[in-house]
């Protein structure tokens, strides 16, 4: 599961930059210049797939780029992202694979926080229950 997705930059007429994501229709942002705006759209991004875990939601697989810049998101949201998918796929919520793991169903919902600073250990051994294992490549900028 690749996990960065494609923007689109819109001039607005009091001349900042609206940053939106095609595929995640709920992560708006701005800056006062194309290079600010996309600094804002990573946290902004976070945000909004937070929000798709804490709804329970299907987590859209982003769209091919076609020339649109990429936002991706940092490793360890990114494997807590696939965490999370990964439970959904398998049927599986907070209480049942806090139960396989042999901790808490507070410990879970932490691993599945994009803004918790968990340790990626805990959710490459989640990741691995499943059946999953997490694998990080680079490119260059």
């Amino acid at each position: 599961m690749r996990l960065a997705y494609p923007v689109s930059l819109e001039p607005q007429p009091d001349g900042t930059v609206l940053v939106s994501f095609p595929d995640i229709p709920e992560a708006l942002t701005e800056g006062d210049t194309d290079e600010e705006a996309l600094s804002e759209a990573e946290d902004c991004l976070i945000a909004a797939l937070g929000g798709y875990i804490e709804l329970r939601r299907s987590v859209p697989k982003p769209s091919p780029a076609r020339g649109r810049p990429l936002i991706a998101l940092p490793a360890l949201a990114a494997a807590k992202l696939a965490l999370y998918c990964a439970m959904r796929s398998h049927g599986l919520g907070n209480t049942a694979l806090a139960a396989e793991l042999g901790t808490t169903e507070g410990a879970v919902r932490r691993l599945l926080d994009l803004d918790h600073r968990s340790h990626i250990d805990r959710v490459e051994a989640a990741l691995r229950l499943l059946g999953e294992r997490l694998v990080v490549t680079t490119q260059a900028a």
